[in-house]
């Protein structure tokens, strides 16, 4: 697995060869993505419920993302260590990866490296992303069930909630509610999540779940959440929607970068002629790009 996870990160020639063979093994683990912002918590909740799904006998596999420096383009990977007590489970898979600067919380190798740990035969797969802000919602797209963690005590106490992370929950969980101001950030969280229940007509009940993952306090309620939200998914055909969503979202990113590719082995599409056009302004990028996409495609009018 760790090889074949390299192996999609590398871009490697054999990848597709790869994907056609374990693509009807797919279908399987319950994906849940956990989200939110630096520090609440999200690693020491994964390893929480790696615990509470293997005292389950299910087998677990996490993918940790972790940000990669702008500047040398290296990254620490470190979301490992507060795991690190799971990691000779043979029922536990562990691998971080690098975002490499794609931005939306994941990495770009993400959703064909989560289709490697579903066709091994997982029975659960934590997808954990970088910390993140309000608009990096990706988890969403490539989960079944988004839980945002979010913590009293830091600023305002809905600041990850607001905007597309409200909308993306499906669980929501306060984390270290031990801690002063845990009643008020719950309050406010569910008056948040029945208006925008109420404006968009949702039938699912996000539940908001206290948690002191350090302890374990909150993590049964926790997997109840996401148990009930699994069975919430399959009777209302909304698992089948989410994951059709899903591969026509990794359709058309595979065949963009494939696009990209094939423009950049085609060095002649971009001339120089072209681009000086463009910029002492006798024609305009919009009709320069159409004309790479015909001499891409052989096709005028790109169609």
């Amino acid at each position: 697995m760790a090889r074949l996870i390299s192996l999609v990160e590398d871009g490697h020639p054999a990848l597709p060869e790869v994907m056609a063979a374990l693509a009807q093994h797919t279908g399987g683990a319950h994906i849940i993505g956990l989200t939110g912002s630096p520090g609440v918590g999200k690693s020491t909740t994964t390893a929480a419920l790696i615990a509470a799904y293997r005292a389950q006998d299910k087998r677990v596999a996490v993918l940790a993302v972790d940000p990669s420096s702008p500047f040398s383009g290296g990254a620490l990977l470190g979301d490992r260590i507060r795991m690190e007590h799971h990691g000779t489970d043979p029922g536990v898979f562990i691998r971080s990866v690098a975002s490499r600067g794609h931005l939306g919380g994941l990495s770009f190798a993400t959703p064909q490296a989560l289709r490697v740990l579903d066709a091994a035969g997982f029975d659960v797969i934590l997808l954990e992303t970088v910390g993140v802000g309000q608009s990096e919602v990706e988890v969403a797209a490539r989960a079944d069930t988004t839980v945002v963690i979010v913590a009293p005590g830091m600023g305002d106490g809905i600041q990850a909630a607001k905007a597309g992370i409200l909308e993306i929950g499906d669980v929501f969980v306060v984390n270290k509610a031990d801690r002063d101001g845990a009643d008020d950030t719950v309050r406010d969280l569910r008056h948040m999540i029945q208006l925008g229940n109420r404006e968009r007509s949702v039938n699912w009940r996000t539940p908001v779940v206290r948690t002191v993952a350090s302890r374990g306090d909150g993590i049964p309620d926790l997997v109840d959440s996401l148990a009930a939200h699994r069975d919430w998914l399959t009777s209302s055909g909304a698992l089948n929607e989410r994951r059709r969503l899903r591969a026509q979202a990794e359709i058309e990113a595979i065949a963009l970068a494939t696009l990209r590719r094939r423009i950049g082995d085609r060095g002649g599409l971009v001339t120089d002629a072209l681009a000086a056009a463009v910029a002492s302004g006798e024609t305009d990028v919009y009709a320069a790009a159409l004309e790479v996409v015909d001499r891409l495609t052989g096709e005028p009018g790109g169609q």
